[in-house]
């Protein structure tokens, strides 16, 4: 009889007899024969956590503030082969500015939170065009579009908005596929 392992596991390490981040991914993995992609889905927010986390070979690092569509926005970037982290939200009332911009940021279709997280990661137009495979007038049309719905006046402040109130949520780190 054939076993059938599982692409991707979600789990939480604090339910977890000792808590063991690390040795809770590892045995996760293991348990796939190696192949299955460990996805940490938590309320630690706890940097060692994350950082024994993702040592230890899990695909994502992401904390339940986020919501669903960060999570299924965090499982497309692992299944395109990245390696993802979310940080805890800041409360909404402790952060006026942040709520703002979350808010605004909820109007955007997702070719334009595409867009605004490659504007992040400093790609051209031109780059956009090969990576989301659009035309240039196309690319064009969904920064101006977000440029509008954030109200902001260039790419430079949109992305600057992104970065200093965490509006991408699941920003990848480096991947680590060869």
């Amino acid at each position: 009889m054939a076993t059938v392992r599982p692409a991707v596991v979600i789990a939480d390490h604090l339910g977890d007899a000792d808590r063991d981040v690390s040795r809770f991914v590892r045995a996760l993995h293991e348990a796939g024969d190696g192949r299955t992609g460990v996805v940490v889905l938590t309320s630690d927010g706890h940097r060692s956590s994350v950082e024994a986390a993702i040592r230890a070979g899990a695909r994502a690092y992401l904390h339940r503030s986020h919501g669903v569509d960060s999570l299924l926005r965090a499982l497309r970037r692992v299944a395109a082969g990245e390696t993802v982290v979310t940080a805890p939200r800041a409360p909404q009332d402790q952060d006026p500015a942040g709520a703002q911009a979350r808010r605004l940021v909820s109007l955007l279709t997702d070719r334009e939170l595409e867009c605004l997280s490659l504007l992040v990661d400093g790609v051209s137009t031109g780059e956009m065009e090969r990576r989301l495979g659009i035309a240039t007038l196309t690319v064009r049309s969904h920064v101006q579009s977000m440029l509008s719905k954030l109200g902001v006046h260039s790419r430079l402040e949109a992305a600057s908005l992104a970065v200093r109130h965490d509006l991408l949520g699941a920003r990848a780190l480096p991947s680590r596929a060869g």
